[in-house]
């Protein structure tokens, strides 16, 4: 017995040395050298103070605001400490009343917009954090942002189309726009009218 345990103990010790040191600490310092910005979170700063983050959804609900994806983090909306979808499935009640009720508030705040509702602005995402939108969703709400910012709707459109992201390679994905990117473009062409 004591044959089998001391090679067992030195396999455990490079095993937890190579996976629990060594690797970590590789990927770790290959990600800040080649990728900094992702590597430290995203962080957006302005004014010496950050305003948050390209890799996290920020909660807007100001109308002159473009709106990002639900978020079914706990116990706020975008908790990056708190990553979770909401896992309720389609059959669930719950999930049908919540999408009935985003669909409502996203009337109630443009009453005008009789398009049909892009999917992303009423479910939240598996991770409830995503920062970035379909273009759908923008174009969808630029009638609501050109009222509440008083810009003609084709300078928002605009907007969305300078900040849009196409797929990756050119098929990874879909067509995407940051929601904070978008809206630090917004408050820099015209600051919000209160």
């Amino acid at each position: 017995m004591p044959s089998i345990i001391r090679p067992a103990l030195v396999v455990f010790g490079a095993l937890s040395l190579l996976c629990g040191v060594l690797y970590p600490a590789a990927v770790t310092g290959i990600g800040r050298a080649v990728f900094a910005h992702q590597a430290n979170g995203g962080l957006v700063e302005a004014g010496g103070k950050t305003v948050g983050a390209t890799l996290i959804g920020q909660p807007f609900s100001n109308p002159g605001y473009f709106w990002g994806r639900p978020s079914a983090t706990a116990p706020m909306a975008n908790n990056g400490a708190g990553s979770a979808g909401s896992n309720q499935g389609p059959t669930n009640p719950a999930l049908a009343d919540a999408v009935r009720a985003r669909i409502d508030a996203l009337k109630q705040a443009d009453p005008d917009n009789r398009a049909a509702v892009p999917v992303d602005l009423v479910t939240a995402s598996a991770s409830g954090l995503d920062p970035d939108i379909s273009l759908a969703a923008a174009y969808y709400q630029a009638g609501r942002v050109a009222a509440a910012r008083r810009l003609p709707q084709q300078e928002v459109r605009a907007l969305i189309d300078a900040n849009g992201q196409q797929p990756l390679f050119g098929v990874l994905g879909e067509p995407r726009v940051n929601v904070l990117a978008l809206n630090r473009a917004l408050d820099a062409r015209s600051p919000l009218v209160r």
